[in-house]
């Protein structure tokens, strides 16, 4: 792959993700094991996922990486398989995670995905609504969870008053951002959209982060 050229294939992505993991790419790769397993048998992730695993799900998630403080405390909102959540807590050694899921039999794959994964000691998992747990964090990460006037009604108690919210929205970021408009002025917050990647050669995709207003 010459620079530049971003990555076609899940084969190529591996490639990748191996060099933005370095020494941690075991664990991601025995996270990418337990996805395409379990995940399947369970019903968290859909039979033909396996062919774009690295691609759609590990770099994509890994691609927030960037922007979250170093020491921060996140929550995975609506955390599913756990993306972003746990590629990220992987990657990110100094993290602390929560992994918000409200159904038990994703929140039980996740423990058992934490357990296995030798996460436990900074990365929890709660079962629960979002709007129902009193944490406290730094940043509130989510992928593919809902439109983002109800992620902000669901998690600005979370990271408010100096924290932010990050969701990853994809093509339709901006339109997601432009719709919000209105709870986001009656919250006094203000959100962009970035574009971020994992690595050079890694698809980019877009986030939108929400912070109070100045």
């Amino acid at each position: 792959m010459s620079t530049g050229e971003v990555v076609a294939d899940d084969s190529a992505a591996r490639q990748v993700a191996e060099r933005v993991y370095g020494e941690r790419f075991e664990t991601i790769s025995q996270y990418v094991d337990i996805l395409t397993s379990r995940g399947i048998e369970w019903g968290l992730l859909g039979p033909r996922e396996p062919e774009r695993i690295w691609t759609r799900h590990i770099l994509n998630s890994a691609a927030m990486e960037s922007l979250l403080p170093r020491g921060a405390s996140v929550m995975d909102l609506g955390s599913g398989a756990g993306l972003p959540g746990l590629p990220l807590a992987i990657l990110r050694p100094d993290l602390r995670v929560v992994l918000v899921e409200s159904l038990q039999r994703r929140a039980t794959f996740l423990q058992l995905a934490v357990d296995e994964l030798g996460l436990s000691d900074r990365v929890d998992v709660v079962r629960g609504r979002a709007e129902e747990t009193r944490l406290a964090v730094d940043v509130v990460a989510c992928r593919a969870v809902a439109p983002l006037d109800k992620l902000v009604r669901w998690s600005a108690g979370h990271f408010l008053p100096d924290g932010q919210l990050m969701a990853l929205k994809g093509d339709r970021a901006e339109q997601d951002l432009a719709d919000a408009a209105v709870e986001l002025k009656r919250r006094k917050l203000r959100g962009e959209v970035l574009t971020v990647r994992a690595d050079q050669l890694a698809d980019p995709t877009q986030v939108v982060v929400v912070r109070r207003a100045v």
